[in-house]
């Protein structure tokens, strides 16, 4: 079979989703095979075979296979020099740009683990990362400096130039070999051992730091090379923020296996999108579903018009975008997928069909490796039956989506740097004794044809801007805030936007100052922000004090549903305006966007 060759329009059922199963499945397990043969090691052989083709673009810089694969031997000698060691962790707090992506895989070549930080990240937030990712060095951006200073990292390395507050990693690097290491020089790294420390939200809490091994970038980057059919002559778009693992890896290192390029842009720009595909020559793009909507959204540009995309990939795009997407853009395949950094549940809409998240691959089916149970949604938690085992879901049944844990690389759960964060996801004798399942914290339902569908998000996270946003980290930063007492945080729909907006019902002591609460909101990152604000005499609570969220969300920003004030974020002016019955009416009818 050969391996490069794309597959051409939208899969359809029967012979090109077989081959698109077919050449997933060959092209992971020959990465695989080796266990030495880790992404950075891949990208030599790359190097070897592709030479001066380009690998990664953008407009601060360009780099070849080959001399990204010199960049990397930079970095993995200045991670000795510096005295990292193997299992040592290692914070880059960067925007995108190819030399990041050069230099966690330089660090990972030697053993370290490169903690990704979001640059977003500041004060309380940016210290609790650097605790949990266990990272006493940090590199930033030269506009980063101050803000990462505050965290008080051991050391702090400036990427970029040159600060009087930290050292500077280009003057660090200067003269170093770009060689390929030396038998002395190298260290004993396998696909098992960790790579990556990347921050998911998960379902409660302050962020997460994820596990993620070798073995698992070079699964993510080598099954979506094939399952997509990338091949030497594409030409991938990447503006999903590289701190994920979707913008970090798949992005990045999927169109690298058979020797295609990533044009790398520092941000998503509605306005500037379809220019940068046209202008890099690109034939293909990542997603997520909040940035097909502004595209659709969009007035037409002459750009969209001849572009060469063939085929976006992503997750979380929703039915009427999805279709509005085509409509608009022309024939383009949409490979859709579900996953998460930390899980082992992954589902693959090969065939493209319109709204489903995708269904288990024929291979894997018969392991049973994900299963939707009945939830109660009282308790929050899966609903047992009377043997005290969970009860599995009828088709057309929303439950919970777990995934089996087992002993099968597949089915590895690799959890988070702290153990008892790795623990809170594990459902255990779930339908029989001793087994174990990975909660995803997904209500779906799946259909009689076996395609999955996404319900919504339980727990205390929701997802705005295609980011997760934990409800206890804003709650946390509104109740530091004069005259606050008591805080509730819960994410509403909006009309016309992927997601939930963040909403805060407030109970304050004295008037609240909110100018001044608009200023305490910037130590979030923009998408975490309430975009609306209810300010009660109390927060209703149960009989056993807890607070009645479901009350809340119900009644959620509509003025008509309360005599409560109820406030929304301006952007324009940068505070929060009285919401009333016309300003609400505005934002549901999409004349007003969020």
């Amino acid at each position: 079979m050969n391996m490069s060759m794309p597959l051409a329009g939208a899969s359809k059922p029967g012979g090109s989703v077989s081959r698109a199963w077919l050449r997933a499945l060959e092209t992971t397990a020959r990465a695989t095979r080796d266990p030495h043969r880790i992404l950075p090691r891949a990208v030599g052989e790359w190097a070897q075979a592709y030479g001066d083709h380009l690998a990664l673009i953008s407009d601060r810089e360009s780099f070849t296979y080959r001399q990204l694969a010199s960049r990397v031997n930079v970095y993995a000698r200045w991670a000795l020099a510096a005295g990292v060691g193997k299992g040592d962790a290692v914070a880059l707090m960067m925007r995108n740009r190819p030399d990041y992506f050069a230099l966690w895989l330089g660090l990972t070549q030697v053993g370290a683990i490169a903690a990704l930080i979001s640059p977003d990240l500041q004060g309380p937030a940016l210290a609790h990362a650097l605790k949990v990712s266990r990272s006493r060095r940090l590199i930033v951006d030269h506009d980063l400096v101050e803000i990462a200073r505050a965290a008080a990292p051991d050391e702090l390395w400036v990427h970029d130039g040159e600060h009087f507050f930290a050292r500077s990693l280009r003057a660090d690097i200067a003269g170093v070999s770009s060689a390929p290491l030396t038998e002395t020089e190298r260290r004993e790294v396998t696909l098992d051992d960790r790579a990556l420390r990347i921050f998911t939200s998960g379902t409660t809490g302050l962020p997460k730091a994820a596990e993620v091994s070798h073995r698992r970038i070079v699964v993510w980057s080598h099954w979506f090379a094939g399952l997509a059919g990338l091949n030497a002559h594409d030409r991938h778009y990447n503006c999903l923020p590289m701190h994920h693992s979707v913008g970090g890896v798949v992005a990045v290192g999927a169109p690298l296996v058979y020797g295609g390029s990533v044009s790398i842009a520092e941000k998503f720009s509605v306005s500037r999108f379809w220019e940068d595909i046209e202008r890099f020559g690109c034939t293909s793009f990542q997603y997520i579903g909040e940035l097909c909507r502004y595209l659709v959204a969009a007035p037409e540009r002459a750009a969209e018009k001849g572009h060469k995309i063939r085929l976006a990939l992503g997750n979380g795009v929703a039915p009427d975008v999805w279709r509005a997407l085509l409509d608009r853009f022309g024939p383009i395949r949409v490979l859709e997928f579900y996953a998460s950094t930390e899980g082992n549940v992954w589902l693959y809409n090969v065939e493209g069909r319109v709204g489903a998240l995708g269904r288990v691959p024929p291979y894997l089916a018969a392991r049973d490796p994900l299963a939707l149970v009945k939830f109660d949604p009282d308790a929050q938690a899966p609903l047992r039956g009377a043997d005290g085992f969970c009860l599995r879901c009828d088709d057309d049944e929303p439950g919970e989506a777990i995934g089996r844990i087992g002993g099968d690389p597949s089915q590895r759960f690799e959890g988070y740097s702290e153990a008892f964060e790795t623990e809170k996801k594990i459902l255990r004798d779930v339908f029989k004794p001793g087994d174990a399942f990975m909660r995803t914290g997904d209500l779906m339902r799946r259909d009689a044809q076996g395609f999955y569908s996404f319900v919504d998000r339980i727990g205390d996270t929701f997802r705005w801007k295609g980011e997760n946003v934990s409800t206890a980290e804003v709650a946390k930063v509104c109740g530091r805030q004069s005259g606050v007492e008591e805080v509730l945080v819960f994410g509403v729909k909006v009309f016309g936007a992927e997601g939930r907006a963040g909403m805060a019902v407030l109970k304050a002591g004295v008037p609240l100052d909110l100018a001044a609460f608009a200023l305490g909101m910037e130590a979030l990152p923009r998408y975490a922000r309430p975009l609306f604000l209810r300010l009660v005499g109390e927060i209703q609570t149960t009989e056993t004090h807890k607070p009645k969220r479901g009350v809340y969300l119900a009644e959620g920003f509509d003025p008509s549903r309360t005599a409560d004030p109820l406030f929304v974020f301006d952007a324009g002016s940068g505070a929060y305006v009285a919401l009333d019955a016309e300003r609400y009416e505005a934002i549901e009818a999409g004349r007003v966007r969020v």
